[in-house]
């Protein structure tokens, strides 16, 4: 079993997938290709995606049953003890935090105060 998953992908890559995989909703699609195909479908999907981002999952003899690749992914899959876990970025990691602003909004001003 293979799932691939798109986000803010071109609509042509989406057809390409079509030839291999069903889209069973917008941007999810799903199937039974073999091995070398899979391959060879990844490959077109991380040289076709562009700014968006994918994700592959299929099944595979390991514990968990199954393993995942990720193309622009925040999130990333990491090897811990033979188990795949995503490693997710800490909060506002490389984000300048910006200071929410000070004292009442005009608009909640004149919600409690009325129109002046």
């Amino acid at each position: 079993m293979t799932i691939v998953v798109l986000t803010n992908c071109p609509v042509g890559l989406r057809g390409f997938l079509t030839r291999w995989l069903m889209e069973i909703s917008p941007g999810v699609f799903i199937g039974n290709p073999s091995a070398r195909v899979r391959e060879a479908v990844w490959t077109e999907v991380q040289a076709y995606a562009n700014t968006g981002r994918a994700l592959l999952a299929y099944t595979t003899d390991n514990e968990q049953g199954f393993t995942f690749e990720t193309h622009d992914h925040k999130w990333h899959p990491v090897d811990h003890e033979g188990l795949t876990l995503i490693r997710r970025p800490k909060e506002g990691a490389g984000v300048a935090a910006v200071p929410p602003p000070s004292g009442w909004s005009k608009a909640a001003k004149r919600r409690r105060y009325g129109r002046r």
